[in-house]
């Protein structure tokens, strides 16, 4: 048996956020040989169940960049950021002025405001720079608000965190100087993991929380060797899973970086990239 750890956005998911007819029938062909599918994920947990539910699969989930491992109805394993350290990031974030999200065990929560403040920094960012994907940007805030599991709140700071396990803080920006201020600072710290998939984005997490720690944690729960796992991606934030990884296959729309930790790379992820690299690398013919 083998376990495979697929990535979504820019690997399993097609550009409208969905999973192609594919994709599915090649997952479920590879479930069917008797291997453990995991879906490795930055998303949260319940976006990530939504889009699983909709395509009609069933797989293991690894989530929040690797926080939180679900399997077989229950959370395995579940790394919280610490009350005390999330509100010191929360302020930082703050003060420098930057959106973000919080995931937490009853979903995303985002302030009421979000999306205006959003679009009002890709307004600036355009008149400032004149250089700015405006057509992207509000792509990828329209993919923030169509996340599953949204909590819609009007102060962050009016939440009692403590009963939510917080285990992911999730900032998109497209000013890089406020970006780059924040990553700088954060990258001090030792009591947080910092990670990315996207170049507009950074993500907060549990010092130990790693898409690569997850995948040989569930592994060692599965009792299988990590030769035996094999990891898709396309962004930073898969780059420790491959590292762990008995083989790794990166997307053809992959980052460099990822390209070359990779054994093989597959196809575009909109030519159902992750369905060519498990037929061409890792699966029996049925």
């Amino acid at each position: 048996m083998t376990l495979i750890a697929i990535d979504l956005d820019g690997t399993l998911l097609s550009h409208d956020g969905t999973i192609s007819e594919e994709n599915r029938e090649v997952i479920k062909q590879a479930q069917r040989q008797g291997n453990t599918i995991a879906i490795s994920s930055g998303r949260s947990l319940h976006d990530t169940q939504e889009i699983l539910h909709l395509a009609g699969l069933d797989c293991s989930i690894i989530t929040g960049n690797g926080a939180v491992v679900f399997h077989a109805g229950e959370r395995i394993q579940h790394l919280i950021i610490p009350v005390n350290v999330m509100t010191d990031i929360m302020d930082l974030i703050e003060k420098i002025g930057l959106y973000y999200e919080i995931y937490t065990n009853q979903g995303v929560y985002i302030e009421e405001d979000g999306k205006q403040f959003l679009m009002e920094e890709i307004e600036h960012m355009q008149e400032q720079t004149g250089n700015l994907d405006v057509e992207h940007a509000y792509q990828m805030l329209d993919t923030q608000s169509k996340q599953g599991g949204i909590t819609y709140v009007p102060d962050y700071h009016a939440i009692d965190f403590k009963p939510l396990e917080v285990y992911k803080l999730f900032v998109l920006s497209f000013d890089q100087e406020k970006r780059d201020k924040l990553q700088e600072q954060l990258a001090k710290r030792n009591d947080i993991s910092l990670t990315t998939s996207g170049q507009q984005k950074l993500e907060i997490a549990h010092p130990k929380a790693s898409k690569g720690n997850a995948l040989q944690f569930f592994a060692n729960y599965m009792g299988i060797e990590l030769e035996n796992t094999v990891a898709m991606g396309d962004n930073l934030n898969d780059v420790s899973m491959f590292e762990v990884a008995g083989l790794g296959i990166a997307m053809g729309n992959a980052e460099e970086k990822l390209k070359e930790v990779a054994d093989y790379v597959s196809v575009h992820h909109e030519n159902n990239g992750v369905a060519y690299g498990l037929k061409k690398w890792v699966l029996q013919e049925d």
